[in-house]
């Protein structure tokens, strides 16, 4: 069984000067040409490859590589040799190929519409399904060993040290992994599967056009995926619902389309789990890391036993907000009128800087390094992936996409992301190739940490009665987002799922009930739940990696705790976790983290997460006016 981890042991800056031609193309009524953004504002992918002559160079040395990694077929149990060479060959196909993509995609995320670089990763996809199949004998070849030969090899190859864990890991699986013709078979079959994400991307990145809506200043602005981020949080109730109105109308046209992209995403991933003897397709996402499926389940229970906040933090938006009616759209709305954070990305990055001080020196070392380095990509442009990401790449350094706006949202993205940065940064440094690809379940421990300290660090040293109301309205609406949201989100997938194990065909119709009744279950009877979010699944794209988005719930409530402990225990805190992140995926995520001194496999760090949410939702109250 081929992880793309042995393969691809990653996850999915700017220079800090002052320029007013940045500032006004992330500010125009129109969403400006990537060539009008200054080049200090835009990442430096001239670190992978210099240029495209020298990534070529690499492609065909990829492709002269496998006929080599063929030549190790039906040989590892000859000699700790040959399995050691085969290992150390298949993880320099893993470091090329992890480099050439990076270039490709990052290249297309710069511009979806751009033909170039949809065919540079086309191609790269296509030789990377050729990668996936010439070492997909590996493992088949590794478990039909008999134990005590493996063992020995393992005692006699210290070079095979670094292995110790992917062996052990390898075995616990092994019930699960086919035989060497069936993996090839799946292996090449992995471009074909990528086709319903693919058909998503292409049709909501680049196809779809937007209406214009109405602007802040009350004219006319082109509608994007990024600038309506920005105008659901407007103080202008009219803006927001127009916008909101325009986005899902837009998506609407296309809802059939959109259920036949997911849908056939869905019936890949039951075929692949099915086809690998789980019981679902839950327990084979989860299986991967070894997170039995009531962590999975727990959350869901344990986020149902504490809606009742939620509900109340509605009620209390509704009347802070001063409506007859809180609406879907209202729901982004700061609560303190007149505060405006303002914050040039500039004037960001000090704040992130200062406000992740609690983790040490080193840390800020290495962020500021990453902060004045070519990492970030940092404004909207035309054609350019929504939304923010980190990507480690093995051998050169992290980047980052940013979509920068000027909010106190794009500051904790950026402190979010140089979290997942950060980690890539660490544990490649500190662990060998095989075992440097730390799990999404650790990743969002290690993003999410950095925006608890910011704004706790915000919290701490704003005393004005409305930059303070606004805050905590931020770390509310930051808790509805990640824990309760993520948490529909996954409530979502598992009934999804389920539905469709049992024979049920998958349509809008489905989809778009299913969704209405979460909404309506999650934010309780005061919000009028609009027939516009039915549709909301459709620009999810977090669903095209099933059963993901659960662990930013983890990964939020293992980050509370983590941080309210450097916060308190200084040092020895700060320690831990450090080498958290440079435990990589050395070890399984939970006993990583219980290292770092959380539990993940308890509902406990949830529960503390949520009571702390009912402790701002209190001082929130004593903030608001007295009716």
């Amino acid at each position: 069984m081929l992880k793309m981890q042995h393969l691809f042991p990653f996850l999915l800056s700017a220079m800090l000067v002052s320029n007013s031609a940045a500032d006004a193309a992330a500010n125009s009524s129109r969403v400006p040409e990537r060539s009008e953004l200054p080049s200090e504002y835009k990442w430096r992918l001239t670190d992978i490859y210099t240029s495209e002559t020298a990534w070529q160079e690499d492609f065909d040395k990829l492709n002269q590589t496998l006929p080599k990694m063929k030549s190790y077929k039906n040989k590892l149990s000859e000699s700790s040799g040959n399995l050691l060479a085969c290992l150390k060959l298949r993880d320099e196909i893993g470091i090329i190929s992890s480099k050439l993509y990076a270039y490709a995609r990052m290249h297309r995320d710069e511009n979806t519409a751009d033909a170039k670089y949809q065919a540079l990763t086309g191609k790269v996809e296509s030789l990377l399904a050729e990668a996936g199949a010439a070492t997909s004998f590996v493992e088949p070849e590794i478990l039909a060993m008999p134990d005590e030969t493996l063992s020995k090899f393992r005692q006699q190859e210290t070079g095979l040290k670094d292995y110790s864990f992917y062996f052990e890991d390898l075995l616990r699986q092994k019930k699960h992994v086919l035989s060497p013709a069936e993996e090839e078979l799946l292996s090449r079959s992995s471009e074909i599967a990528q086709t319903p994400e693919n058909v998503f991307n292409m049709l909501a990145h680049a196809d779809i056009d937007f209406p214009d809506t109405l602007g802040e200043d009350g004219k006319p602005v082109q509608l994007s995926e990024g600038r309506y981020s920005n105008l659901i949080r407007s103080e202008n109730r009219e803006v927001r619902k127009e916008a909101f109105k325009n986005l899902f109308t837009t998506y609407n046209k296309y809802r059939n389309t959109f259920a036949a992209t997911l849908g056939g995403n869905v019936k890949k991933n039951i075929f692949y789990s099915r086809v690998r003897n789980y019981n679902s397709t839950l327990e084979s996402a989860l299986e991967g890391d070894n997170v039995p499926t009531e962590v999975y389940d727990n959350l869901i229970t344990t986020v149902h036993a504490n809606l009742e906040p939620l509900h109340r933090y509605v009620e209390l938006k509704k009347k802070a907000l001063q409506l007859d009616e809180i609406h879907m759209y209202d729901l982004y709305t700061p609560l303190a009128k007149d505060v405006k954070f303002n914050i040039p990305y500039e004037k960001g990055l000090e704040l992130v800087r200062t406000g992740l001080a609690p983790l040490g020196p080193e840390y800020s070392d290495i962020l500021n390094k990453g902060l004045t380095s070519g990492w970030i990509d940092v404004y909207e442009n035309k054609g350019k992936q929504t939304g923010a990401y980190s990507w480690g790449i093995y051998s050169v350094h992290p980047f980052v996409l940013l979509n920068y706006h000027d909010r106190y949202d794009d500051v904790s993205t950026v402190a979010h992301e140089m979290g997942h940065a950060i980690h890539s940064y660490y544990s490649q440094k500190h662990q060998p190739y095989i075992t440097s690809g730390y799990t999404t379940f650790c990743a969002e421990v290690a993003s999410t940490t950095n925006e608890v300290l910011l704004l706790d660090h915000m919290l701490k040293t704003t005393q004005d009665k409305q930059k303070r109301l606004y805050l905590i309205n931020q770390y509310l609406e930051l808790v509805r987002a990640t824990v309760y949201r993520q948490t529909m989100f996954a409530e979502f997938e598992k009934l999804l799922y389920q539905k469709a194990e049992n024979g049920e065909t998958i349509t809008a119709d489905m989809l778009d009930t299913m969704w209405r009744d979460l909404n309506v279950k999650y934010y309780g009877p005061t919000i009028v739940v609009d027939d516009e979010i039915a549709v909301e699944w459709a620009r999810i794209p977090h669903f095209y990696w099933h059963f993901y988005v659960y662990q930013y719930v983890t990964g939020y409530s293992a980050a509370t705790t983590l941080a309210e402990k450097m916060l308190t225990e200084g040092e020895p805190a700060q320690q831990r976790y450090i080498e958290f992140l440079k435990s990589g995926g050395s070890d399984y995520s939970l006993n990583i983290l219980k290292k770092a001194g959380v539990d993940m496999s308890s509902p406990k760090p949830i529960e503390i997460t949520l009571n702390k949410f009912s402790a701002m939702l209190d001082e929130l109250e004593e903030l608001l006016p007295k009716s």
